[in-house]
């Protein structure tokens, strides 16, 4: 792809990208205005779900599809955990393996050593940590539990030939706004600045893992004139 048909190509999906971030980072401020409940759920949801129209504006096929299927789940997981902790968790795991899939279907070839031991600690060590945090005994297997699909996704991504710097950094800003969330409910209960550092984190590990995915993928031609989208080798 030519430089000014890329740059065409992400003129379309620059206003998605802009309606994320004003949702997306005003989300913290929100309660403030004491609008209705659904609004301000409305209002969560909206920060990611933009992004999904910004992963499919011209490309709804292929590997774009996997991306904003990812995206649809966080942006139902972000609904879901209002009401119910279980519902949220399992939209996000679910989010988690279809990362996982993606990722695995675009591997870095022949890593280096200490890319690979930080990926194993972020696979081994995300779960280990989450069990940990919370004070509340009785949930520390669930969030083990899902931590361990949240440490695989951060690990696989870690271990893609997707831009460490944004994909790889966005899936560990997601890591650590879940572990500020676990530890939210233990030793950072009394902490106000906890709830901020769990939205900022983990709203621009997202969109960055977004927009990480997408610039890649267009520059690599990851699709056809027809909308398809094949998988080429892994480039180191």
């Amino acid at each position: 792809m030519s430089h000014a048909v890329l740059k065409q190509d992400m003129a379309h999906k620059r206003p998605w990208l802009l309606l994320s971030l004003a949702f997306g980072l005003s989300y913290p401020m929100a309660p403030s205005l004491q609008w209705p409940e659904f609004i301000l759920l409305i209002w969560k949801m909206a920060a990611v779900a933009c992004l999904i129209p910004y992963a499919l504006r011209r490309h709804p096929a292929g590997e774009f599809v996997i991306l904003a299927l990812i995206l649809a789940l966080c942006s139902l997981g972000d609904g879901l955990v209002e009401y119910s902790l279980t519902l949220g968790g399992i939209a996000f795991a679910a989010a988690h393996c279809v990362a996982i899939y993606l990722y695995s279907r675009h591997r870095r070839i022949k890593p280096m050593f200490s890319q690979k031991l930080f990926a194993i600690c972020l696979f081994v060590l995300t779960p280990i940590i989450a069990f940990m945090l919370p004070s509340d005994r009785t949930e520390a297997l669930n969030i083990a539990t899902y931590s361990v699909f949240l440490g695989g996704m951060a690990s696989m991504a870690w271990s893609s030939n997707f831009p460490r710097y944004r994909v790889g950094i966005g899936a560990v800003l997601f890591v650590i706004s879940d572990l500020i969330l676990f530890a939210n409910q233990g030793a950072l209960a009394d902490w106000q600045p906890a709830q901020y550092l769990v939205w900022y984190s983990y709203y621009l590990g997202v969109f960055a893992i977004a927009v990480g995915i997408v610039q890649t993928l267009i520059k690599r031609g990851h699709y056809s004139d027809d909308g398809s989208s094949p998988v080429v080798a892994a480039s180191g």
